[in-house]
């Protein structure tokens, strides 16, 4: 066996190594084809939202013995179904009530650690633990994806249609209300699949990023999601890779992975926009 053969298969000789790339294809899988949503309905900060604020959740259940996957779940949807509602009032614009929702819960759970008097416990929540995830977590994870895929596949003409053109989907009777609650209970799914890989802080760029990336390379939505989960896969391989030789935090390595792949994208769609300028010429 040659050394670069050995340098890529080492790491697997480690089960929790191993749990860590599986964990990283469902992860980001599932993020990444939500994601091509986020960016063609310009939802960002839905995403960097309801991630923030699943911190109480997560932090409830850590001090109580549960599962922090399902804490961060309960915050996770209550967070998304009340930006639905709350958006739906005329009173209340959809970036208001992401705003205060945000700001809110995040703050909740801040001040939920402030009364531990210990942030330390509370630094693989903030950051990621993509090595510390359990089997119990793997089986969640895949089950989120599978949730994911399946409502996406069912729901595939409909989003696409709201997402792209919300006024001609009202026109032909699709309920876009309805979709963006949809949408926004997926995103809560991907967002708690997501805190365990890289975080609370860094889990909206595993949203964002990839299919920020793809969305330059292609205007077709399923070849968008398509190359946006090879973005995100390869850049939590490269980030695990990192974090296996280097000691770096792997959250981190997998979120700069990811803007590595979009910085890249962003040249090739220059290049490509000019060669397309100078043919037209």
């Amino acid at each position: 066996m040659n050394s670069i053969s050995a340098w890529i298969i080492e790491p697997f000789q480690y089960s929790f190594m191993e749990a860590g790339f599986l964990a990283m294809i469902l992860v980001g899988t599932t993020c990444a084809v939500l994601g091509s949503y986020v960016v063609l309905r310009r939802m960002a900060f839905i995403g960097d939202a309801i991630a923030h604020t699943a911190l109480p959740g997560v932090v409830i259940a850590y001090l109580k013995g549960f599962n922090l996957f399902l804490g961060a779940l309960v915050a996770g949807l209550v967070t998304a179904l009340g930006i639905g509602w709350l958006s739906k009032r005329e009173s209340v614009r959809e970036d208001t009530a992401i705003g205060v929702l945000f700001t809110g819960m995040f703050a909740l759970g801040i001040l939920i650690i402030s009364t531990t008097h210990s942030y330390r416990d509370f630094s693989a929540m903030l950051f990621g633990d993509i090595l510390g995830v359990t089997h119990g977590d793997l089986l969640l994870m895949a089950a989120i994806t599978a949730v994911v895929l399946i409502v996406i596949a069912l729901f595939y003409k409909e989003l696409e249609l709201t997402s792209v053109d919300p006024s001609y989907s009202a026109v032909v009777g699709l309920k876009a209300d309805w979709m963006r609650n949809v949408l926004l209970v997926l995103l809560a799914l991907a967002v708690v699949s997501g805190i365990q890989a890289v975080g609370v802080i860094l889990t909206s760029a595993l949203l964002v990023t990839p299919a920020a990336a793809a969305s330059l390379l292609t205007r077709n939505l399923l070849r968008m999601m398509i190359l946006s989960a090879v973005f995100a896969v390869s850049a939590g391989f490269i980030g695990l890779y990192a974090s296996y030789y280097k000691g770096v935090a792997s959250g981190a390595a997998i979120v700069l992975a990811c803007t590595g792949w979009f910085a890249m994208a962003f040249l090739i769609h220059i290049v490509m926009r000019r060669h397309r300028n100078s043919s037209q010429g």
